[in-house]
């Protein structure tokens, strides 16, 4: 069981060391978009591949509200990095909270000795 301990303490320590490496965050995602402007005649109109854009716009929901964002090009690879640190993020945070489940609850078992329950003092 010690075995065990010590195990599931080293891979929490390496989530926790992996997760001060994880740089900015941003929740949310990123959609690519293509419009069709009101101007009479435009190059837009005649096929969609003629549409303007890309325009790249951010959605995100944070502690119950939503909102939505227009990211310049010049933006975008930023952007995409930190939506990819927060995703990251969220996978060392769930992977954590696995290992210290299961931590906690080898932690509440029983020690036992030759397959019989050890005397509780």
């Amino acid at each position: 069981m010690k075995r065990q301990v010590r195990a599931l303490e080293s891979q929490i320590k390496a989530v926790k060391r992996e997760l001060l490496e994880v740089g900015d965050l941003r929740p949310g995602s990123l959609s690519q978009q293509y419009n069709v402007c009101g101007t009479p005649g435009c190059r837009c109109k005649a096929a969609a591949a003629q549409r303007h854009g890309p325009y790249y716009q951010l959605n995100y929901g944070r502690k119950g509200k939503t909102g939505t964002r227009f990211v310049k090009k010049a933006e975008v690879a930023a952007t995409r990095e930190a939506l990819a640190n927060y995703a990251r993020m969220r996978e060392l945070v769930d992977r954590w909270v696995d290992l210290a489940t299961e931590l906690f609850e080898l932690k509440l078992r029983p020690p036992t000795t030759g397959g019989k329950p050890a005397k509780r003092a």
